[in-house]
């Protein structure tokens, strides 16, 4: 059943207080609301849309690509934040204006390579396996390194930063842990990229339970879908 407008307003307002207060308290810039619409209607995500949030991440493609073809209307910009098998990169590069979740060098290639030279450059973020956890992909923190300059380099994408899905932690001192070594992270990458490189600028961090851990060490996109569309059905 579709989120009702009321209740949209009413989540995003929700948000959007917690977003204020915690950049008061830690003195920190406001983050870019990403909504994640995976699961969610088309008429969902336009009833949000009406509300002035443009940003949605997908994690399903052939979902996204169905929803995408429902609000060809609306001016969003699709983000793409799921794992990404090696057949489905090509749709990926031709349809979205950004991904979040390269987690190895031969995907990089692959978005590069397919990207259509019609479209900007498609920004990308390095998906970091923060908790070395073997049920997630993505870089460890010594891979990160390497594997930023090397694909900062390729041809049609435009490397912005880093995401991370961290273990859940009880307290916001605990949760701040891994969120803080990730943007260590972004700035031992940026005094090691090559001259002439754009620096790193993104970090994707924080969803609906550790919003204020995140924005507290300098998420600069957080991707919260429960506490905007409510729990899925």
């Amino acid at each position: 059943m579709p989120i009702t407008e009321q209740q949209i307003a009413v989540r995003l307002q929700d948000v959007e207080k917690r977003i204020s207060l915690t950049c008061q308290t830690h003195k920190c810039s406001t983050p870019s609301l990403l909504a994640v619409s995976k699961t969610r209607t088309a008429e969902s995500i336009r009833t949000l849309y009406s509300s002035a949030i443009k940003d949605f991440g997908e994690n399903y493609l052939q979902e996204a690509l169905d929803k995408q073809q429902q609000l060809t209307d609306c001016d969003i910009h699709w983000h793409f934040i799921g794992p990404i098998q090696s057949n489905k990169s090509r749709a990926v590069a031709e349809h979205f204006h950004w991904v979040h979740s390269v987690d190895r060098l031969k995907l990089a290639k692959r978005l590069s390579n397919q990207r259509p030279p019609t479209l900007p450059f498609l920004q990308i973020c390095l998906q970091i396996n923060i908790d070395n956890e073997t049920s997630k992909s993505g870089f460890t923190v010594n891979e990160a390194v390497s594997a930023a300059i090397e694909i900062s380099q390729l041809p049609n994408l435009r490397l912005r930063g880093l995401m991370c899905i961290p273990q859940k932690r009880e307290t916001l001192a605990k949760q701040r842990q891994p969120f803080a070594k990730i943007a260590a992270l972004l700035s031992t990458i940026n005094h090691q990229l090559p001259g002439g490189i754009p620096k790193l600028d993104t970090l994707s961090m924080g969803m609906s339970d550790d919003i204020e851990a995140a924005i507290a060490e300098g998420a600069t996109i957080i991707r919260i879908g429960t506490a905007l569309f409510g729990p899925r059905q």
